[in-house]
């Protein structure tokens, strides 16, 4: 498990990108929840923690495809494949990670592939 920040650092309805080899963003939803999910929409190279929060759903700033905070789930296009999901606890206060061991998502220009 990985020490994130004590959870006030991050406000309901906030989100908190964490500069790991793979990037990660941290949501806190206006309900209280957090969620964990790796940061980099899987359509193209654009920073989750930069869109829109929405209940357990964020909306991917570059190009609208939505995506479910609980299980990585695409919920709207462009985006055809899930987001990496990862364990969070709180623990006295503190926002603690533990990263999936699956492989990432990324987006076809970040893996070498095309558009």
């Amino acid at each position: 498990m990985i020490r994130v920040c004590a959870l006030a650092d991050v406000g309901p309805g906030e989100a908190l990108r964490l500069g790991l080899q793979t990037a990660v963003a941290v949501f806190h939803t206006d309900d209280g929840e957090v969620f964990a999910i790796d940061d980099t929409c899987t359509h193209q190279d654009a920073s989750l923690a930069d869109g829109w929060l929405e209940g357990c759903e964020v909306e991917c700033p570059l190009h609208a495809s939505k995506f479910d905070l609980r299980t990585g789930r695409v919920d709207a296009p462009p985006a055809k494949r899930p987001v990496r999901t990862h364990q969070v606890s709180i623990v006295d206060g503190d926002v603690y990670l533990t990263l999936s061991t699956a492989e990432p998502n990324l987006p076809p220009l970040a893996t070498g592939g095309s558009a």
